[in-house]
């Protein structure tokens, strides 16, 4: 069944950013010629520290992450990055047990390759869980309606300004997707300086507020100590 998803006629992975915590260069090497063969972007990480932090402040549509890292455990990992983000984690180990799998999908991963592995297997298996990923993103997004640079719910208008429309527009397209407050300035064409970076608060109490009170959605929700994200 996972194996048919390459024959979709279309392309789950095209301009999507695949974030690879491997050691292990040979294995790294394949994974980023067989996502790059793809049209996605492939960005390595040799160490949990590094591929941490560029999650932390970067947008990542999927991670292949090791068990099995020279800093770190792949499990603790995996905790840390639930912690501010629901983006899908496939886990890439040399270990076969039923435990190691269980556990692993226990703290949050969303599927587990045992090395060595086919490389087209994991290539389906990342379009899958990217095509679940897009398909929940349609459902959510099937009340609101970007018109005019506004946003509508059932056909009353939001009232959104231009900077809301730009905010909600970059959250609304990544949904779950946890954005840091620089991030969001950058969304919005914002100057990136600390005067500006608690004016994004502001803007999103008034864009929560035209959400409640137009459309009764409550679907900004707050990462403390991270930013914010979009779930209906």
């Amino acid at each position: 069944m996972v194996l048919s998803a390459l024959n979709s006629p279309i392309n789950h992975m095209i301009n999507n950013t695949i974030v690879i915590i491997e050691d292990e260069a040979a294995i790294a090497d394949t994974l980023i010629h067989v996502i790059e063969a793809e049209s996605a972007t492939a960005k390595w990480f040799s160490t949990a520290g590094d591929g941490l932090d560029f999650i932390k402040h970067n947008h990542a549509d999927l991670v292949v992450l090791d068990v099995g890292l020279p800093d770190a455990n792949g499990f603790d990992v995996c905790k840390s990055i639930r912690e501010f983000s629901h983006v899908p984690i496939i886990f890439l180990t040399a270990r076969n047990d039923e435990i190691d799998r269980v556990v692993g999908l226990e703290i949050g991963a969303d599927d587990y390759v045992t090395k060595p592995f086919s490389p087209r297997e994991m290539v389906a298996r990342i379009k899958l869980r990217l095509r679940t990923v897009q398909t929940t993103a349609a459902q959510l997004t099937s009340q609101l309606v970007a018109k005019n640079f506004d946003y509508q719910y059932n056909g009353i208008d939001i009232g959104l300004t231009a900077l809301e429309f730009k905010l909600l527009n970059k959250l609304i397209a990544h949904p779950e997707q946890v954005f840091s407050r620089e991030q969001l300035m950058t969304a919005g064409d914002m100057p990136l300086s600390h005067a500006y970076e608690r004016n994004i608060d502001t803007h999103i109490k008034s864009i929560r507020y035209k959400l409640k009170h137009q459309a009764q959605l409550d679907c900004i929700k707050t990462k403390r100590g991270f930013g914010y994200f979009f779930k209906m």
